[in-house]
This record gives C-alpha cells, structure tokens and sequence, in this order.
C-alpha cells in the first residue's frame, strides 16, 4: 500500500486528489508545520530535504509533486490523466506539469514570505519593512503574478483545462495549487476562467475526499 507523508497546508494535497481520483489504496501520515511554518524535523527521516509531499510505494520512496503524479499515473492510472504520448495535448500538459512548480510558484511564495517579514521585524524597524516590501510587491511581485494571471486565464478559455483537452490532466492537478494559492492570497481580478477552474475541481467527488483524508487546509 502507498504511504503519503503529508504535511499540512502544503503542496501534498495534490498527490491527496490523484490518489483518490485513481481509486487507489494509500494511508497518509501527517505532520504538522512548526510555528515559523517549517516542516518538523521528523520528516528528514523520511527524506534527506525533510520536505512533503513523499510517497513510499513498496522499495520506492519518491518526493517532488511533479515526480509523484507522474509515477502514480505511469504505474497505475491505465492512460487516465495523460492525453495520447507524443501528441501536442501531452506535450502542452507536460509544459504546465512543469510550468507550475517552475514558473508559478516562486513569485507566489515569495509573496507569502514577503508578507510575513514585517510582522517578525523587531519593532523598531518594521515601519521599515513594511515600506521595503511594499516597493517589492508593487515592482517585481505583482507585475509578474499578474502577468500569471493573465496566461493561466488565456489557456484555460478553449476548454477549461490547462492542456486543452475534454478532460483534466495531471496539468490540471499540478495547477490546483498555484490557483488555490493566488486566489486565496492575491484574487483573480475578474478573470472567470480561473474562477471557474476552481469550482470545476472542488466539485469533483476524489478533491472533496481529498480534503477529508489530509484534513483542514489554509492556502493563505
């Protein structure tokens, strides 16, 4: 049986959904985030980087997100959540696939730690803080996550899923996070595809079965 280690609030709740979409028999072991929002230190008995999400499958332990969707689908989806090899839907679902972890996340956790500089400041310069990271945000951060925005929103419009197909992929698990994450932390600014993206996953009965398997979740 598949073993999940799964922290809270983090990229893991994907490999949660895939699990529950392939109908796949798996146990799950949380763990809680520190106060500074670091993992706990028993996860490096798990993996080197103490990092989630990490799968354990018989000799096999596998970290990285995209790694662990794609394995679980290799081995076990029987061509569900893969368009056809080779074809450019494959080919557009293996840019997202990696487009979300590369491209989508960083100035989304940036954002996230940028947020919390000023509240951990010592008192006396945090009027400081406050003003740095506010000439961050304005001038690297939301230009860029509003330039995300606007591509993720472009290539969702022919059919509501990121690699153009009929049906979602391992793109659209992938994706999960970073729309999650930038809708609870940034907002989608008026762009209904996004929205709508959202509501089509949270509808669908493994993502509802996943929430409950790793329990409360906070995107922000």
């Amino acid at each position: 049986m598949i073993l999940l280690h799964h922290l809270e609030n983090s990229r893991s709740q994907r490999v949660l959904w895939l699990l529950e979409e392939l109908s796949l028999p798996y146990e799950v072991k949380r763990y809680e985030r520190r106060p500074s929002l670091a993992a706990p230190p028993e996860l490096k008995r798990v993996h080197p980087l103490g990092k989630s999400p990490v799968i354990e499958d018989g000799a096999l332990t596998l970290a990285e997100t995209g790694a662990i969707v794609a394995y679980l689908a290799e081995t076990y989806g029987k061509g569900r959540f893969q368009p056809e090899p080779g074809s450019p839907d494959w080919w557009r679902m293996q840019h997202f696939l990696h487009h979300a972890e590369g491209t989508a996340m960083p100035p989304l956790f940036m954002t996230l730690v940028f947020r919390r500089i000023p509240k951990e400041a010592p008192l006396l310069i945090r009027p400081v803080a406050k003003a740095l990271m506010r000439g961050v945000d304005a001038h690297l951060l939301k230009p860029r996550i509003t330039e995300l925005l606007d591509y993720w929103d472009g290539a969702l419009a022919e059919t509501g899923w990121f690699a153009g197909t009929a049906d979602p992929t391992l793109a659209d698990i992938m994706m999960s996070f970073p729309l999650e994450a930038a809708g609870s932390r940034i907002g989608f600014g008026g762009r209904l595809n996004l929205v709508a993206f959202l509501e089509r996953i949270h509808a669908r009965p493994a993502y509802g079965r996943a929430l409950e398997r790793g329990g409360p979740y906070a995107y922000a």
